[in-house]
């Protein structure tokens, strides 16, 4: 693609995504003027007022809930992160697993499957009978929501793998190490990284989810449930505002990026 129109289609893709953003304010302000036009117990943020408060909590280093946003925002990518390596780690393993044996996968599959269909909040009891109230609930709660997506696609996309492409490596002497290794991992690449983008926004929800029941002082969660109760809604906006903010970085930044390149070097597309 000539370099022209890669930085074409690049600003073409900047300027849609931002058209959307303003789209999503300019909504945002009529919800907020009508909502408060209408009603007269709270009064419904606006976007200027939820960006002013942000620059008080950021720059200003006002204090939420005692605590620095800095900290708030750690809190939660530390728990989140932790949760999510223990999800990529144990659902790529078992992924690969299911992958490579039919029998390991009739066995394996269904609870897997099963574990998907609940939904995170409902492994708060279990959550608390195994760790109690602590943030190790949290990192649980996450681990095991994530997990599910990512074997499922792992198995699904090693699976998938065309039986020409393990058989021309047998026939050129490769191992069978080798064709694991070089072959089968490569070619299901897509469908791995479809499970781990899946799995990373299903820990992110739930670890929002988590915090608002479990959190312990700190978290972005923990500090929306707290805005509930102090009427602090401007503060509660910051907070969406902030996981919509780290949820689009890792989403349209780090995974889109990162699934153009692999796709480009497969030779599935020219990318961009």
């Amino acid at each position: 693609m000539p370099p022209n129109d890669k930085y074409l289609q690049m600003g073409i893709r900047i300027g849609l995504g931002v058209l959307g953003v303003l789209i999503v304010f300019a909504l945002w302000a009529l919800i907020a003027r009508y909502s408060n036009w209408a009603h007269t117990s709270s009064h419904f943020p606006t976007p200027y007022e939820t960006l002013m408060r942000m620059k008080m909590l950021f720059i200003s280093r006002q204090e939420l809930n005692n605590t620095s946003i800095y900290d708030h925002v750690l809190t939660s990518l530390r728990n989140w992160g932790i949760g999510y390596l223990i999800a990529v780690i144990i659902g790529i393993g078992a992924g690969a697993l299911m992958g490579a044996s039919e029998k390991i996968n009739q066995v394996f599959m269904p609870t897997v499957q099963i574990v998907q269909l609940i939904p995170g909040l409902a492994w708060i009891p279990i959550a608390l009978l195994l760790f109690g109230l602590n943030e190790r609930s949290t990192v649980f709660m996450i681990a095991i929501t994530a997990v599910a997506p990512i074997a499922i696609n792992t198995a699904g996309g090693m699976k998938s793998v065309p039986d020409i492409y393990r058989r021309t490596a047998k026939v050129m002497g490769c191992t069978v190490f080798d064709r694991f290794i070089y072959v089968t991992v490569p070619a299901s690449t897509l469908p791995i990284l479809n499970g781990l983008r899946i799995g990373l926004a299903n820990g992110w929800r739930v670890l929002i989810a988590a915090e608002m029941v479990l959190g312990l002082n700190k978290g972005l969660g923990y500090s929306i449930i707290q805005a509930r109760w102090s009427l602090d809604y401007e503060a509660a906006f910051v907070c969406i505002v902030v996981i919509c903010v780290i949820g689009l970085f890792f989403e349209k930044v780090l995974f889109a990026n990162l699934e153009r390149f692999m796709a480009k070097r497969m030779g599935m597309t020219e990318g961009i």
